[in-house]
């Protein structure tokens, strides 16, 4: 009942913005359409104000999850017009707050004492609010100044409510579409209820902002603010206040003379070195979550914060994935699907030359344009439509990472446009490869395996011996078996050489009673063919048959 409700709540805020004028004109979207019309609330509709605005109130509106979603999609100019990006980038941080005294009780029920007694300073009037939580700036008894980040209250429930609703339409779409089936929507759904789940707990959070900054702790490219885990708890988290400029706000940069390029060039390097080097990346970098450090005009470094969703990747994955990338910048379609098909991404039985041809006619073109020459939209499709054909598979595990390269991508079109990736990815990936399959790391592998392998020796002797033991049965397993087969083998050629005896038997049976019959009676019809002969003959070959069904069904 309760989802059934939100699905009308939906509805309704859906209809009261009139989100049907955002609909293509297509035909097929005119049953949707008209349904939006049709709804009560879409009667009320706002007025005076433009659609933009009203995506953006909707999508506040439908809560956190929304939010999100609005998040992810204002990073992407090549996929929605300059009107609705403006409007939600909006969302990124300036997503309506909540009542400040009820921050302050949540604050004080957490940390044990008044907030008087745990700051000098405390600002109530919110500095941001997100979907998920809100900060307060604020000064430490010690003069430290610092963010107080609140949870928002009840947000659980609602992000509980929106997630059964969307696992409810991937598990009905995977039954009524197998299709989608290869894309694991359900899985992928699910996964990322968890992590939106995890975001809820402030010390998940802290931990994974104290690993950041150890990472990048020597690094000219990015700083991660210090967490305060004495003033942190689950609902409340104290952390370093940063000064910056909005990553977004590229005017601003540029008339501080922001070396761009440089500053787009560290992203890439930035997120390589997360994905590969670190193996802990940054699952949530959307623009409202970066800023930008120019002190030093020509050498920007980038300020990351929120990074309650982190990602990591299996070795496996991550050698896939290295190899993957290297294969495109070295345009190798044949490696590339033949990677796809080892990790178990295409059907065992697809041709590798077929998928490189095809991959080859989709990807060729982004080589040969500058990047803000390409027309992602179109590319994206193809993308699509090759995956179908060849009934790709996306695996669950990546689906953080994909949602990283969307932000990273987004975020590279809007500082540079022109920014060539290829070139500066290459010598990372390479250099990468070399690190992880160098003298460097077997030595190190065996460095760290030898007291393991030293506690084992003892035991070589005896693992030697049930080696052995093992494979002198498996050879007596192995005779056995190619015993019985040569006597099946000998059974069936006495059975053949019986049928061939029975078949003979008939064979003279049937001509020696026709022989009778014509010699004796020439005159007389068939039906006077001595009897005797006749059914000797059938019988003979019923056997026959009979025997012959038999050893097929034997065999």
């Amino acid at each position: 009942m309760r989802r059934l409700l939100r699905i009308f709540y939906v509805l309704h805020i859906v209809g009261k913005n009139r989100l049907d004028q955002l609909t293509p004109t297509h035909w097929v979207f005119l049953p949707l359409k008209f349904f939006i019309r049709s709804l009560p609330s879409a009667w009320f509709s706002r007025p005076g104000t433009s659609i933009e605005d009203r995506l953006r109130l909707t999508l506040v509106e439908l809560g956190p999850v929304f939010i999100k979603l609005g998040q992810l999609l204002s990073t992407r100019p090549d996929v929605l017009p300059p009107e609705i990006i403006k409007e939600l980038e909006l969302l990124q941080d300036k997503v309506p707050p909540f009542d400040p005294d009820l921050s302050i009780r949540i604050i004080e029920k957490e940390l044990k004492k008044p907030v008087s007694e745990l700051f000098l300073e405390f600002e109530r009037t919110p500095m941001a609010s997100a979907s998920v939580a809100q900060v307060h700036a604020a000064r430490l008894l010690d003069g430290s100044e610092v963010v107080v980040k609140v949870i928002r209250p009840g947000i659980a429930k609602t992000i509980k409510q929106d997630f059964a609703i969307l696992l409810t339409v991937t598990r009905w779409l995977e039954k009524l579409w197998p299709d989608v089936q290869r894309f694991h929507p359900h899985k992928i759904v699910t996964n990322y209820q968890n992590t939106i789940l995890s975001e809820l707990d402030l010390g998940i959070e802290a931990s994974n902002t104290a690993r950041f900054r150890r990472n990048f702790k020597d690094s000219s490219f990015l700083y991660v603010p210090d967490v305060c885990f004495d003033y942190s708890t689950r609902n409340v988290m104290v952390v370093e206040r940063i000064y910056g400029v909005p990553v977004t706000d590229i005017e601003s940069m540029r008339d501080k003379g922001v070396d761009l390029q440089i500053l787009a060039e560290r992203g890439v390097k930035i997120f390589f070195t997360q994905v590969f080097k670190n193996n802990f990346f940054h699952a949530d970098m959307h623009p409202g979550n970066i800023f930008v450090d120019i002190s030093n005009p020509e050498q920007p470094r980038y300020i990351s914060i929120d990074c309650a969703i982190a990602g990591t990747l299996s070795k496996e994955d991550q050698l896939f994935m290295a190899r993957g990338i290297l294969a495109l910048l070295q345009q190798d379609y044949l490696l590339m699907a033949q990677l796809a098909i080892d990790a178990d991404w295409l059907p065992a039985d697809t041709l590798a030359h077929e998928f490189s041809v095809a991959l080859q006619t989709v990807i060729e073109p982004i080589f040969e344009h500058p990047l803000d020459e390409i027309d992602f939209g179109p590319e994206l499709i193809r993308l699509y439509e090759l995956a179908q054909s060849f009934k790709l598979e996306v695996k669950p595990q990546f689906v953080l990472l994909e949602k990283t390269l969307l932000h990273i991508e987004g975020l590279g079109r809007q500082l540079m446009p022109s920014l060539d990736v290829w070139t500066i990815g290459r010598p990372l990936m390479e250099q990468w490869m070399k690190d992880q399959l160098g003298p460097k790391v077997v030595w190190s592998t065996v460095k760290q395996d030898f007291p393991l392998w030293v506690q084992q020796m003892p035991k070589v002797p005896l693992l030697i011996t049930d080696a052995l033991q093992e494979i002198k049965s498996t050879s007596t397993q192995t005779r056995q078996l190619l015993d019985q087969l040569e006597n099946q083998k000998q059974q069936l050629r006495s059975q053949r050489h019986r049928d061939f005896a029975w078949l003979t038997v008939a064979s003279a049976a049937i001509v020696s009673g026709v022989t009778a019959a014509w010699g004796e009676q020439l005159q007389q019809t068939l039906v006077q063919v001595p009897t005797v002969s006749w059914v000797l003959g059938g019988i003979a070959m019923m056997i026959f048959l009979l025997r012959l069904l038999g050893n097929d069904n034997n065999r």
